[in-house]
């Protein structure tokens, strides 16, 4: 589907809504939720969006969250309207009942995830790490990453002990000893391997170039807000087409934008930069195909409860 037939999407079914009812001309607060790094907080910083939905009445509150699993289970608790998130998460909030929607999607960056370990580590392979203590966020998308690269290997997530950390814990843990290795995404990963001795043991692409993890960052509504304020999304999406425009064409100047707001040194975060793709696409039913493979792949290992249908959760146009 190309762009602009997307956006048209969004529009026609802006108008419906629109020819509603009066509550669209009410002030609208849409609660954003962001994490520590990406496109998103680019958006938040540049301050354009509020311009852009001024016109509709409504007006931003920004939350940053430190994983997408939190982030969703805000979404689903009614606290958050739109956010960002890898492609692991919102399956893993599909399966617990969240009502959500896809609506849009980032090019893939399969080297912003990775899977490290310290220089002094006898583990040198996945094959190696049968057995260890591997920290990695539940339910992110490195529990996808850390999956593939198993199976990959002829190995699943029983082979290893996993260590369910959030990053802000994974990493004194990594650095301590107390697990062997460390799943972990951008910009945590850039500056882990900035600051302390690291190797990496595998990333989204192997090293004979095939693509075991794509590492896909979808934009996300609440079904709820998706249905009822549909032109409210075309606006944000616009806007980030904009926005991420821009970051594209200044990378060197992304970096040193971000980093102070983030609080991390601009070295790791133009590492982090580098490896971030750029774009708003729609989600096409190839992407749809993609994140069902993966939800089927955690259901077969009983990481997920039940079935998931990504199906459920997509647009109208995008079936």
């Amino acid at each position: 589907m190309a762009f602009s037939r997307f956006f048209r999407m969004f529009a026609a079914a802006g108008l419906l809504a629109a020819l509603a009812g009066g509550a669209q001309a009410q002030d609208r607060v849409v609660r954003i939720g962001y994490q520590k790094y990406g496109n998103l907080v680019l958006e938040k910083v540049r301050g354009t969006l509020e311009k852009r939905l001024a016109p509709l009445h409504a007006t931003v509150t920004w939350t940053e969250f430190l994983g997408g699993p939190a982030l969703l289970e805000a979404m689903g608790g009614g606290s958050v309207d739109f956010g960002i998130t890898g492609d692991t998460p919102p399956i893993f909030a599909q399966a617990a009942g969240v009502k959500l929607t896809y609506v849009g999607v980032e090019p893939p960056a399969p080297h912003g995830e990775a899977l490290i370990v310290l220089k002094g580590s006898p583990i040198h392979s996945i094959a190696d790490l049968r057995g260890k203590r591997v920290a990695l966020n539940r339910g992110s998308n490195v529990h996808n990453l850390l999956v593939r690269v198993l199976a990959e290997a002829g190995m699943t997530p029983a082979d290893v002990q996993a260590v369910y950390l959030k990053p802000s814990d994974a990493r004194p843990a990594f650095e301590n000893g107390s697990v062997d290795a460390w799943v972990i995404w951008d910009p945590y990963l850039a500056a882990a391997e900035t600051a302390l001795p690291t190797r990496l043991i595998a990333d989204g692409v192997t090293p004979q170039g095939k693509v075991v993890d794509e590492n896909r960052e979808f934009f996300l509504a609440s079904a709820d807000f998706a249905a009822a304020r549909p032109d409210i999304i075309r606006a944000i999406l616009a806007d980030l087409a904009a926005t991420e425009a821009y970051g594209a064409a200044h990378r060197t100047q992304l970096a040193a934008l971000l980093a102070p707001p983030m609080g991390m040194d601009v070295k790791a975060v133009q590492l982090a930069v580098d490896r971030l793709s750029f774009g708003v696409l729609p989600v096409d039913a190839k992407i749809a195909a993609s994140q069902q493979d993966i939800a089927n792949t955690l259901e077969k290992l009983e990481l997920i409860p039940d079935h998931v249908d990504i199906a459920e959760s997509l647009p109208a146009h995008a079936l």
